[in-house]
C-alpha cells in the first residue's frame, strides 16, 4: 500500500499544490544557478583583467560569501521549514571558525 502524503484528504488538491511548489522551487534553483555562474565569471574577470591584489582579494571573498549564502538557502534548502536545527549547527560552526581565525590573526599580527 502506498503512503498517503496528502494533507487535505483530497489527493488531486495535494498533487496540484506539490506540482506548483516544486515548479516554484525549481525556478528559484535555476535563477540561483545563473546568479552563481555570473558571480564566478565576475571573479574570473577580476583576476583576468589584472586588477591589483588589494582589489581582487576582497572582491573574490565577497563574491564567495554571496555564493555561499545562495547555495545554502536554495541548493541545500535551508530556507524551508524544518531546517532550523541544521541551520543552528551550521551558524554555530561558522561563528566558532570566525572567532578562531580572528583570534589567530590578532595573536600573529599584534
Amino acid at each position: 500500500m502506498a503512503a498517503n502524503l496528502s494533507n487535505s484528504g483530497n489527493p488531486k488538491v495535494d498533487l496540484v499544490y506539490r506540482r506548483k511548489k516544486n515548479a516554484e522551487d525549481m525556478k528559484y534553483q535555476v535563477i540561483t544557478f545563473i546568479i552563481t555562474l555570473f558571480l564566478t565569471i565576475m571573479a574570473f574577470l577580476a583576476v583576468g583583467l589584472d586588477f591589483t591584489g588589494w582589489y581582487v582579494v576582497p572582491f573574490i571573498i565577497l563574491l564567495a560569501v554571496v555564493q555561499l549564502i545562495f547555495q545554502l538557502y536554495y541548493f541545500m534548502h535551508m530556507s524551508h521549514k524544518g531546517h532550523e536545527v541544521p541551520a543552528l549547527f551550521l551558524y554555530s560552526g561558522v561563528t566558532v571558525a570566525a572567532i578562531t581565525v580572528l583570534a589567530f590573526m590578532t595573536i600573529i599580527w599584534w
